[in-house]
């Protein structure tokens, strides 16, 4: 018998499912990641966890777990079970027809046009529900799907490698490897639970990085690699060169520029890359033709990424300028540091190019976890929010 120990009851069983959500880390995408424990008379007789888009919903699972058993159960689940006919049907009608007695959930569906009616399915049939429970860990299990959902756009994080002295490449540009072998399996890991992986074009033509997740580097099993992230280069001018080594990759390369020059962008397509053009306004257009450039629109890009792609994480591996660009436009939900016991001088590049002059100018950070990583250092920020 698996039994709730000193916790709380729901507190007990809600830590179960939200373990079980996790194992869908890096395959749910673009769903959420759900656990669901059903439990009666204080033992579990049900679990299930949703594995990837388009297959049984964690309720599902769990209550054909359980069988006959889910009749008077309390199921645990830590997302609001859904009210509406998508590729699989509704799990609160589910939980309705197996005679569950009681509803606990971690947190409410995000989405405006469906939150709340699950547990108000729920509710109308005769079951109890309770709301929050475990609420916290629930949002930490989904950043990606609550920014889609509720924003518009994906939760990005920024990942990038200094020296102590705070410095990202050579002067010539040269940047690998400043970390170890464990801090690049970490990175493959954000790379495996992302929905794109972005880069400029510069860090492209000094490093020809392929972006992709690899097996043997991740150390994730061949199952948990669902599909390569989608790769996104910003290239205003299209420079991107045709023998790059991410385009004889597996899985897309996806190109936003603000040149119109055909021949580059039908030569490209040519041998793989997507390319969107985005559109310059009348004023754009001026300052192109004094400055001989037009930066991509990062805002329209990462919510291209949200609307279009459905990427729930966005993981940035860039050099300063992008970077800087990125904090600039305030599209940085979390900065992923990876520090490095070497120091490069002070010829070599900066983090970022953000160009402040003033005390009052600085980028404020919320440090959220700060761990050894083999003989680096990893540091998990945020910028200062108004909650903070």
């Amino acid at each position: 018998m698996r039994s709730a120990g000193l916790r709380h009851p729901d507190e007990h069983f809600m830590a179960r499912a939200l373990q079980l959500a996790e194992l869908g880390l890096y395959t749910t995408a673009p769903n959420p990641r759900v656990g669901c424990v059903l439990v009666r008379d204080g033992e579990i007789v049900g679990e299930g966890w949703h594995r990837r888009a388009g297959e049984a919903h964690a309720e599902i699972l769990a209550l054909e777990d359980a069988g006959s058993r889910a009749r008077g159960a309390t199921a645990y689940v830590t997302l609001e079970p859904c009210a509406h006919q998508g590729r699989t049907g509704p799990c609160a009608e589910a939980l309705i027809a197996a005679g569950v007695a009681r509803l606990v959930v971690g947190m409410e569906d995000p989405n405006p046009a469906v939150s709340g009616r699950g547990i108000t399915r729920c509710r109308e049939a005769g079951i109890e529900v309770t709301i929050g429970v475990g609420e916290a860990q629930a949002r930490r299990l989904n950043p990606g799907f609550i920014s889609r959902m509720s924003r518009g756009r994906p939760y990005v994080r920024l990942k990038m490698a200094m020296s102590l002295d705070g410095r990202s490449a050579m002067a010539s540009g040269e940047s690998q490897w400043i970390t170890g072998d464990q801090a690049r399996r970490e990175v493959q890991r954000l790379r495996a639970r992302s929905g794109a992986v972005i880069s400029g074009v510069e860090s492209l033509v000094q490093d020809d990085s392929r972006l992709t997740v690899r097996e043997e580097e991740s150390g994730l099993a061949p199952e948990q690699i669902v599909a390569q992230p989608l790769r996104v280069v910003v290239d205003s001018r299209l420079r991107m060169p045709l023998a790059a080594s991410m385009l004889r990759e597996a899985g897309r390369t996806l190109i936003f520029t603000r040149s119109s020059d055909d021949p580059k962008r039908t030569n490209l397509e040519a041998v793989g890359a997507e390319v969107l053009v985005q559109p310059l306004s009348e004023q754009e257009e001026e300052s192109a033709a004094r400055s001989g450039v037009a930066r991509v629109d990062l805002v329209a890009m990462i919510e291209h990424l949200a609307r279009i792609e459905q990427c729930n994480e966005v993981l940035v591996e860039t050099g300063a300028s992008l970077a800087g660009a990125m904090f600039k436009a305030q599209l940085v939900d979390e900065l992923v540091l990876f520090v490095a016991p070497t120091l490069m001088g002070s010829f070599a590049r900066p983090l970022l190019d953000l160009e402040l002059t003033a005390m009052d100018e600085q980028q404020r950070l919320v440090i959220d976890d700060i761990r050894a990583i083999g003989k680096d250092w990893r540091i998990i920020a945020r910028p200062v929010s108004g909650d903070d």
